[in-house]
């Protein structure tokens, strides 16, 4: 990922929260058939300090968990908030007229190599823990345990795990740090005014912290 100064994102609990919010991921990497990349849950396991681990699971037929068996190295995207930004916010418009449109975005990559799993209690403990942790906040949670163990036996023969220490992790909080304050209000503003919930996210976002 190209990442000027400006933008680098290099603390540890913003990029594990940013992860977490993320809820899916894209899973790229290698392998005999070309690249390919696929779309999941993850869960992440850190310790204080830690990158962390992350976890998940493919379909027993999709064929892209072949591709991790040999060891290949694997990227790990997990999109934030993202928004266009019109020129016309910027106050420096008016001023010299040299401005031009950009997009703003918030980013975090993750690279490691992946252990894979197939035993079933492993894979019980990893589906509990994804399902517990999208049911949060419900008024009803459902649990795995709600469902028939010889229907959830059948689901996890359809599957296989993985786990993939992270080796490297890297952040981009691309918030319009290089230009003016002026400028970075006006684009807040004018994100803030739209009716797009992303836009409103990533308005939030600029208020904050980078």
């Amino acid at each position: 990922m190209y990442l000027p100064a400006s933008f680098r994102q290099d603390d540890l609990a913003a990029l594990h929260q940013q992860i977490a919010e993320a809820r899916l991921a894209t899973v790229i990497s290698q392998g005999p058939e070309g690249l390919q990349a696929s779309h999941l849950p993850l869960l992440l396991v850190a310790e204080e300090g830690e990158f962390g681990t992350l976890y998940g699971h493919f379909a027993r037929a999709n064929p892209h968990w072949r591709a991790l068996a040999d060891g290949q190295e694997a990227l790990v995207i997990f999109n934030g908030p993202e928004a266009y930004v019109s020129p016309s916010w910027y106050p420096a418009k008016a001023e010299h007229g040299k401005v031009v449109p950009t997009w703003n975005y918030v980013a975090v990559h993750a690279y490691g190599r992946a252990e894979l799993f197939d035993d079933a209690e492993r894979l019980l403990t990893l589906v509990g823990r994804l399902s517990d942790q999208h049911e949060a906040g419900r008024a009803q949670p459902w649990a795995v345990s709600d469902a028939p163990r010889d229907y959830i036996d059948g689901m996890l023969r359809a599957i296989v795990g993985f786990a993939l220490p992270i080796q490297r992790l890297e952040g981009k909080w691309k918030l319009g740090q290089n230009r003016s304050t002026a400028d970075q209000a006006g684009v807040r503003e004018g994100l803030a005014a739209s009716l797009e919930a992303r836009d409103l996210e990533l308005a939030a976002r600029m208020n904050g912290p980078h």
